[in-house]
């Protein structure tokens, strides 16, 4: 019989996380302590477990599906904290992303754990899933590997 470490079980609830929050699952809210804080780019900061559904109502009408494949992810834990370093694939407004092959997808989130729930997460992307802002890609798409 296996025990798992503390930083075992927050990895997991991470994972749990990236799972119900890609079904678009009511019970994602579960895992979220009461005083929950949430950083999104765009969005600031957000208190609460209701937080991360204002944040999620950014995109209504926008996102049509997303998917983390945690398989591939770098999950680093000490203590009540876990960096999570991976990517993303969805579609939005009808057009496809996926991380590295397109210039959006790429992700790191820092979450803190309390009381075995989610006590934090601030995430760190550029919301610019589909590349639309031209603008700002200073350097040119031409041959670069997203």
């Amino acid at each position: 019989m296996s025990t798992s470490t503390l930083e075992d079980r927050n990895i997991a609830l991470a994972k749990e996380y990236f799972i119900r929050g890609d079904a678009q699952r009511p019970d994602l809210l579960d895992l979220f302590h009461a005083d929950f804080e949430l950083y999104f780019p765009k969005f600031g900061i957000g208190r609460g477990p209701e937080s991360f559904l204002q944040m999620a109502s950014g995109f209504a009408g926008d996102l049509e599906a997303i998917e983390h494949d945690f398989t591939q992810y770098n999950f680093i834990a000490t203590g009540p904290y876990v960096v999570v370093e991976g990517t993303t694939r969805g579609r939005m407004k009808g057009k496809a992303w996926s991380a590295g092959e397109t210039p959006g997808g790429r992700f790191c989130n820092v979450f803190e754990f309390r009381d075995g729930l989610i006590a934090r997460v601030h995430v760190h992307l550029d919301p610019d899933y589909l590349g639309e802002d031209e603008a700002r890609f200073r350097w040119g798409r031409a041959g670069r590997v997203w």
